[in-house]
């Protein structure tokens, strides 16, 4: 064989092969990718986009990197199972950059999060005056301690003692403990003083008296169970509050008491309120009053670590400055020894300017960034790689972006393909589909309706097909020829939240008004900060849904309690039998329908529970009916037939069949009521959230980018729901990028004209006809081109 035919050969790898993919709902999908092409996968949400590229080519490339290493380091590794598919080829290393909301701890910011305060803390301990110590002395992550005493050393076969002392000097400010923020808890959120302990005076949720917290408070011996809390002695109200954890012996078994206090901060306070059921957020949002540290001024850094400075700035002035301008701050360093350092940390902080995320600071909670600067600050660690024939993998790269940044976006996804990269995207903008070299349309349905190809090929090829992405790719909506008059206005005055300059706007009411701007233009700061989260306004944010396998759209919507009422009145017994969570669960499974068997570094392996047959409930719990239906057969049912099935007859629910209308407005129809949360697509889970929030009663909805994760033919239906609200005399205000939401609305305010500190100011309010007429801003500019005006 002559060298040219074993160089073919190596050359002929350059698809790569799906065969048999059945991961989620896809339906035996087999299907060949260009390498070192821009492949765009679309298709509605929930049509097996995610399950194809996420589900299967990424995880099984990931898996297979993972087993290169030795057994004992794939013990420290996330065990990941092999996909659902018969063949996988030609896989290259996958990097996945997903839409996951970056950690939500309190200690975590983008500059944590991206390492360059790694970096800066290393500039400072080098460079700073006067010099306070190691890197760790500038980290609000490490506490001071110090410590000394004896040792003993076995040495020689005698036993040695030695006295040691350790010193570890960290930046941590001892007050708020590097968070930044002091809480202070109002007691009369906690409980009734009036009441005593057994007539119940919590109002915390789940410290009910009835159950083991109860059990615990009652048989303490610490208190009389009769007494009003208002007649306690101090010794008891200590006790009550502030007691450190004691053994105490209830009913014969060992159990911990502690005070309310600890007990708090311990369960709630230490977690992010972001990240928390909306009841607990309710209840830490009353009972607890953050304020901003007095001893650190916020910046979570002790006094000794901010007097340390380089050209009379400190690291806590430099983290607080705007990427773009601490950018130039870094050139101006010119210190030789330590060159390779600052040059790092100059091409880390450039690229977050060419991502268009120069407007962030460095010490910016991570856990308050939207979804879509979530997603770029994660891109920065690859943008500058010399890395190529690697698979790049994204998630609608394009969430959160001004259809100006848009463009931004696309000119970094075809440099890394451009480098000799595999790069897939899932991806619902047309704008960002237009890019692509090749494009897989997943459908035509969602859930059991998708599932399968409906075409493959070029861009020009999709727009021609008759697939659902195909007809409505080229769809561009019209300006209204009349919007409604507002009812009235809310008036926001001074508005200065992070970088907005002193706004002042009227909001009009009973319409439909979209705030827009590019990122970082101070519109969740204006629609978040500025408008009093008062009575009647429901607020849905970007917030992702957190869930585990036991979680479904049943539990999370509230439904299920009013089913489980039915199901008990109809049979006569309690209500927590017809819980898989609770008394109901199959014994064997614990009511989690399959049995999971843990292969140390190997991935677990779940096998459907023989007893249940995954059914998740006892055999008893599976005789009592309702309208002729168990309560499994009731959570397999999808939507649409669910909601005929408690209109009427013997299973009418009235309260049910308006969580299961309002599941069905926002187009979630499909969804079968037992369906794990953690199967579901990001835009499945948004308008989950939605429909949820659209039970609150509220007279002003707040939306914030409720498009995300959205087909085009989805987002008809979404302005048909945000119609009918405000039809039904609801105010709706929404932070939008989609230009089909922009000419939609009543009435725009437009942020901008940059971001940052060149942002936060209004530069145009009035009807999109206007906005399109005048030209003016930049949003202004691409609606003109969107509308063809």
């Amino acid at each position: 064989m002559s060298s040219t035919d074993e160089v073919r050969s190596a050359d002929r790898h350059d698809l790569i092969r799906v065969q048999g993919a059945r991961a989620n709902n896809l339906k035996d999908v087999s299907i060949e990718l260009p390498k070192r092409r821009l492949t765009v996968f679309t298709g509605v949400s929930g049509s097996g986009k995610s399950s194809l590229v996420f589900g299967t080519i990424a995880a099984e490339s990931q898996r297979l990197i993972n087993e290169t290493y030795s057994a004992f380091l794939q013990g420290f590794m996330p065990s990941l199972a092999r996909p659902d598919v018969d063949l996988l080829e030609g896989l290259t290393t996958a990097i996945i950059v997903d839409q996951e909301r970056m950690g939500a701890n309190p200690r975590s910011t983008v500059g944590t999060a991206t390492d360059v305060n790694a970096m800066l803390r290393i500039v400072f301990s080098r460079l700073g005056r006067p010099h306070i110590g190691s890197s760790q002395a500038f980290s609000f992550n490490v506490a001071s301690i110090s410590g000394a005493g004896a040792v003993s050393i076995e040495r020689g076969g005698q036993t040695v003692k030695e006295r040691r002392e350790f010193s570890i000097t960290g930046g941590m400010c001892p007050r708020c403990e590097g968070r930044g923020q002091v809480n202070d808890i109002d007691l009369t959120a906690l409980y009734d003083d009036s009441k005593s302990l057994r007539e119940g005076p919590f109002s915390i949720p789940g410290y009910s008296m009835d159950g083991w917290f109860g059990r615990i408070f009652m048989g303490s011996g610490f208190f009389d169970p009769d007494k009003p809390i208002h007649d306690y002695g101090e010794q008891e109200l200590h006790d009550l509050l502030h007691r450190e954890p004691v053994k105490i012996k209830v009913e014969g078994i060992n159990l911990t008491y502690e005070g309310l206090i600890p007990k708090l901060q311990k369960s709630m306070l230490s977690k992010d309120v972001d990240a928390m059921q909306p009841h607990i957020r309710a209840f830490v949002e009353r009972a607890v009053t953050f304020t901003t540290c007095p001893d650190c001024e916020g910046t979570r850094l002790t006094a000794a670590a901010r007097s340390s400075k380089i050209g009379g700035l400190s690291i806590a002035d430099v983290c607080a400055m705007q990427i773009s301008d601490l950018a130039g701050w870094v050139r101006g360093l010119d210190e030789p020894s330590m060159a390779p350092l600052l040059d790092a940390l100059r091409a880390t902080l450039d690229s977050f300017v060419d991502i268009g995320l120069g407007y962030l600071s460095l010490d910016r909670p991570s856990g308050t960034l939207s979804g879509g600067e979530a997603q770029r600050v994660k891109m920065i660690r690859h943008l500058g790689s010399s890395l190529t024939d690697v698979t790049y993998v994204f998630d609608e790269p394009t969430i959160g972006l001004h259809p100006h940044d848009i463009q931004r976006m696309n000119a970094l996804l075809l440099q890394l393909r451009d480098k000799g990269n595999t790069v897939l995207v899932v991806e619902h903008k047309p704008e960002a589909i237009a890019i692509a070299d090749h494009v897989v349309d997943l459908g035509p349905g969602a859930g059991t309706a998708g599932g399968t190809i409906c075409f493959e090929g070029t861009v020009e090829g999709l727009r021609a097909s008759s697939t659902l992405t195909g007809r409505h790719f080229d769809d561009r909506a019209t300006l209204k020829e009349t919007v409604r008059t507002p009812t009235g206005a809310l008036e926001i005055r001074g508005a200065s939240a992070h970088n907005l300059a002193d706004v002042d706007v009227d909001v009009p009411l009973g319409v439909l008004v979209v705030v827009t701007g590019v990122a970082g233009s101070g519109k969740s700061s204006l629609v978040h900060g500025s408008i009093p989260a008062g009575a009647g306004v429901v607020s849905i944010g970007q917030g992702a849904i957190k869930g585990s396998r036991r979680s479904n759209p049943a539990t999370y919507t509230g439904l299920l309690d009013p089913i489980r009422k039915a199901f008990a009145k109809a049979n006569g017994v309690k209500p927590a039998l017809f819980s898989a969570n609770s008394e109901g669960a199959c014994p064997n499974c614990n009511g989690a329908g399959v049995v999971f068997t843990d292969l140390a570094m190997m991935a677990g392996v779940a096998t459907p529970c023989e007893v249940c047959e995954g059914r998740r409930f006892m055999a008893e719990v599976l005789e009592y009916t309702l309208g002729g239906k168990d309560i499994s057969q009731v959570l397999a049912m999808p939507v649409t037939e669910a909601l005929d099935f408690f209109a009427a007859g013997d299973a009418r629910t009235p309260a049910a069949h308006a969580v299961l209308t309002r599941l069905a407005d926002v187009g979630l129809g499909y969804l079968s009521l037992g369906q794990p949360l953690t199967t579901l697509s990001g835009g499945e889970r948004q308008r989950l959230k939605l429909a949820t929030h659209m039970g609150e009663k509220g007279s002003v909805y707040v939306l914030d980018e409720p498009t995300t994760g959205l087909h085009l033919a989805d987002v008809e239906q979404l302005l048909g729901l945000l119609d009918r609200l405000v039809d039904s005399g609801t105010s709706v205000i929404v932070v939008e990028h989609h230009q089909a939401v922009m000419a939609h609305a009543d009435w725009i305010i437009d942020l901008g004209p940059g971001a940052g500190h060149d942002g936060g100011r209004v530069v145009f309010e009035g009807t999109p006809a206007d906005l399109v007429a005048a030209r003016s801003t930049l949003t202004g500019e691409h609606l003109a081109a969107y509308v063809g005006a």
